[in-house]
């Protein structure tokens, strides 16, 4: 993506950069991981020659880690088709909330195009969409730019990201962060006072849970729906799990709650919060989506 370039120093500063772009991309840190050790693996492996042609290496890196996260979804369809369950993004901590470092999710910029809403629907959109779409609503490249990722041509990369635009649909009225935290507050303690009235009060009537345990750990294989149902779901869960302590903590840039059991983190809760009231629950429960909540 040009000519009379600089060393592959440079390539180094770029590595947050692509790490945020492959997991909104994929939804999973460590397989955003993956795709930029990948395109740096490809980047390194060019002639020395070929690297000084390249007049902007990020350009070229975010290129390369687009391609591979598109292969990426492609295969991943038929790979969700016999996961067990619901399949969800992989939930993200708030860095400030954890001592250690080191694995990708460290260097992820948290904001609204992370939050689990935004991921949940990211998962409706064919790939060439998504790509389209996070390149350009959420990364601001030019369609031209996208074009030569996907293979096809600028009018028809506007038309991929229109059309992911709607499955997005009309933006709701934005919650402010406090209202959001108070709703996850009360609803944490009507579970650990196990008072189902409160619960039932707190859901919205068309409240749904969506649980991913990914075979590795028990939950219901399809979510729950309506907010009276959810309520005893997770009144049923309280009575027993006599080990469980619920801690506040911010999931994906929002708040949400933790479980744990003797110290070990077992499900990461994410909600989505309207008029006061839960409308939506997203429980991951998979051990093998946890990995940035131990240490």
């Amino acid at each position: 993506m040009g000519t009379a370039g600089t060393g592959a120093d440079e390539t180094v500063d770029e590595r947050r950069h692509l790490i945020n772009v492959a997991y909104r991309l994929l939804g999973s840190a460590a397989e955003a991981e993956d795709a930029v050790q990948e395109a740096y693996t490809r980047w390194y492996a060019l002639p020395p020659a070929r690297r000084q042609e390249i007049v902007s290496p990020g350009a070229w890196l975010t290129t390369v880690t687009s391609r591979i996260c598109l292969d990426v979804l492609g295969s991943a369809r038929a790979r969700r088709e016999r996961y067990v369950g619901a399949w969800l993004p992989e939930p993200l901590p708030d860095p400030a909330e954890r001592d250690h470092g080191g694995d990708p999710a460290e260097q992820l910029v948290v904001n609204e195009s992370v939050s689990m809403a935004f991921l949940v629907v990211l998962e409706s959109m064919t790939p060439a969409e998504r790509v389209a779409f996070v390149l350009h609503d959420v990364f601001r490249y030019p369609f031209a730019e996208i074009a030569g990722i996907l293979g096809r041509t600028p009018a028809s990369c506007k038309q991929l990201a229109s059309s992911a635009r709607r499955r997005v649909g009309v933006a709701r009225t934005p919650v402010p962060p406090a209202t959001r935290a108070e709703t996850v507050r009360r609803v944490k303690r009507a579970w650990e006072a196990k008072d189902i009235a409160a619960l039932i009060d707190l859901l919205d009537p068309a409240a749904v849970l969506t649980a991913d345990g990914g075979g590795l750990a028990g939950t219901v294989l399809h979510p729950v729906e309506g907010g009276a149902r959810v309520a005893r779901y997770l009144l049923a869960i309280a009575e027993r799990s006599p080990g469980i302590e619920l801690l506040e903590r911010s999931v994906n840039g929002v708040p949400g709650l933790v479980a744990e059991v003797a110290g070990v983190v077992t499900t990461v809760a994410s909600f989505e919060v309207a008029g006061g009231r839960v409308t939506r629950i997203w429980a991951v429960r998979n051990p093998e989506k946890l990995g940035a909540w131990t240490g």
